[in-house]
């Protein structure tokens, strides 16, 4: 009898330690699947930005190991899915409107991570460097200049053959930051414009024009399409190997879309919501189709279920890209953050919080 209850002991003994065995295995799988989910990062919007962003968060990846998954489906589409929380981070080349803010379920901080530049792209015979007055570059948007022999034209490229062909406009077809940055440019260069059609991520385009989806469709349509003009980020022309114009700026010079000459219109101060306009800034030998490009997401992180472990994950790797990342910039022509900028970035990133309490100590 006793020898029996002993062994009955020794089963329950094992039963016991195979149990907690169970257990504890699950509470570490659990605990490992956790932390694998708050390496995995998401964010949407720009296009404008995505070669630079893909980069960056590869970048980031092989140290960090956090995994950054980045769709490139325009400003428009960026806010709307981080207004929704969708994604951890949204981008946009638009800072957010008050309008924008307003929809907002909680408050959101925005900050820049570099600078670009929108050029006009055509598909011409020979395909020769013109130089655009704004007016010029106005008159073809607004389709009162639709000829590329158009005397307004011809008179800023003597010595070039413009062909007696018709002009095709291609534009944005989504919500884009590409088009908010654009259309505010033309709505400074021209009451007209500002008047009749105005500056938005999307806008009312004249009658006749192409629309294509992401920097990506225009830059397609114009390269397939003779007779077209387009407007695209500098990243995309140069990838592409796309001429593009020369414009003449707000202190009358014709300034080619650089690395340099973009980054010389954001040389002034930064307000402390990073919310600014530098497009046709005055400034001798800046391009005036320069933008800077934001990255959007809650103040409070604590939301959605969101484990602070995460919310550290993202505002750390956010950091990165505004210092170390910057580095990425210049081989992919975009321009890296002045100063100013990257001060302004850091007191916005500073002040993210999880639970009330700022993440970066």
């Amino acid at each position: 009898m006793k020898h029996s209850i002993f062994k009955n002991l020794a089963l329950a003994g094992v039963l016991a330690i195979g149990l907690s065995s169970c257990s504890s295995g699950g509470n570490s799988s659990d605990q490992n699947a956790n932390a694998d989910a708050d390496k995995q990062l998401l964010g949407a919007g720009s296009t404008f930005g995505n070669p630079i962003y893909t980069k960056m968060f590869s970048e980031y990846g092989k140290t960090s190991g956090i995994q950054t998954n980045y769709q490139s489906i325009g400003s428009g589409g960026g806010i709307k899915q981080l207004m929704n929380k969708l994604v951890d981070f949204g981008a946009s080349d638009a800072f957010l409107s008050d309008d924008d803010n307003s929809k907002c379920p909680a408050p959101v901080v925005e900050f820049p991570t570099c600078l670009g530049a929108v050029v006009l792209s055509y598909n011409l015979p020979g395909n020769p460097e013109l130089k655009f007055t704004p007016e010029v570059v106005t008159g073809i948007f607004m389709k009162t200049i639709t000829k590329w022999n158009d005397k307004k034209i011809a008179a800023e490229n003597p010595g070039v053959s413009l062909p007696d062909m018709d002009i095709t406009v291609a534009h944005r077809s989504d919500g884009s930051g590409t088009t908010f940055i654009f259309t505010d440019y033309l709505s400074k260069v021209s009451d007209d414009w500002k008047t009749k059609i105005g500056t938005g991520k999307s806008v009312n385009w004249p009658d006749g024009e192409l629309g294509g989806k992401g920097n990506e469709g225009v830059a397609g349509i114009v390269k397939q399409t003779p007779g077209t003009i387009g407007y695209i980020e500098l990243t995309y022309a140069l990838q592409n190997s796309m001429v593009f114009a020369q414009v003449k700026n707000a202190a009358g010079n014709y300034v080619k879309p650089s690395i340099q000459s973009t980054s010389l219109c954001a040389n002034g101060d930064i307000p402390a919501d990073t919310r600014i306009s530098i497009t046709n800034a005055n400034v001798d030998q800046g391009y005036p189709i320069s933008s800077f490009t934001w990255i959007l997401l809650y103040k409070e992180q604590n939301y959605n279920n969101r484990s602070k472990d995460k919310a550290t994950n993202l505002v750390k790797e956010l950091w990165w890209m505004i210092h170390e990342g910057q580095a990425q910039a210049t081989p992919l022509n975009y321009a890296p953050l002045p100063p100013k900028a990257v001060a302004a970035a850091e007191g916005v990133l500073k002040s993210v919080t999880y639970d009330g309490q700022p993440i970066l100590q």
